[in-house]
C-alpha cells in the first residue's frame, strides 16, 4: 500500500529464484498477492517509481512466510477440544484481528500525518508571504503619507530685460 507521495501508485514486480517473473502490476495503489513458493531460494520484489521521478513515495508491505504454528502443538488428537482450548482458539483469532485493525488504523495514521504536515508548511509559506506583502504595503503607504506632508519649494528667478 502507497501511504504518501504523488498520486498514490507505484509499480511492482516479484521474482522467483530463477528469474520468472510471478507478480507484476503497474500504478498500484493497493494490492494483495499471494503465492506458494515452488522451491527454495531468494524471491526479489522491487517497487519502482521510475514514472514519477519528482515525487517521493513511502510504501508499506507486510509478508508472511509459511503457516502460523498449531496453537497446541503437543496435542496431535482427533478429538473435540476442551472449553478452555476453544476459548484459547477464538481469543487467539480476535487477538489476530485486531492487530490486522491496527495495522491498518497505523496506515491511516501515517496518511493523515503526512497530509497534516504538508498542510503546517503551505501554511507557514503563505504566511511568511503575506507577512512580506504587508510589511511592504506599510512601507509605501508611510512614504506615500509622508510626501502628502512635505513642502515642496519652489524656486523662480526672474530674468530682466
Amino acid at each position: 500500500q502507497v501511504i504518501t507521495g504523488g498520486h498514490y501508485d507505484v509499480d511492482c514486480r516479484l521474482e522467483d529464484p530463477d528469474g520468472n517473473v510471478l507478480y507484476k502490476e503497474m500504478k498500484k495503489q493497493y494490492d494483495s498477492f499471494t503465492f506458494t513458493a515452488s522451491r527454495n531460494g531468494t524471491y526479489k520484489f522491487c517497487f519502482s517509481n521510475e514514472f514519477s521521478t519528482f515525487t517521493h513515495k513511502t510504501v508499506y508491505f507486510d509478508f508472511q512466510v509459511g503457516e502460523d504454528p498449531p496453537l497446541f502443538p503437543s496435542e496431535n488428537r482427533v478429538t473435540a477440544l476442551t472449553q478452555m482450548e476453544s476459548a484459547c482458539v477464538s481469543i487467539h483469532e480476535a487477538l489476530k484481528s485486531v492487530i490486522d485493525y491496527q495495522t491498518h488504523f497505523r496506515l491511516r495514521e501515517a496518511q493523515g500525518r503526512s497530509r497534516a504536515e504538508d498542510l503546517n508548511t503551505r501554511v507557514a509559506y503563505w504566511s511568511i508571504g503575506e507577512a512580506i506583502i504587508l510589511l511592504v504595503v506599510s512601507i509605501g503607504q508611510v512614504f506615500l503619507l509622508k510626501s502628502f506632508f512635505s513642502d515642496k519649494r519652489t524656486t523662480t528667478t526672474c530674468v530682466g530685460s
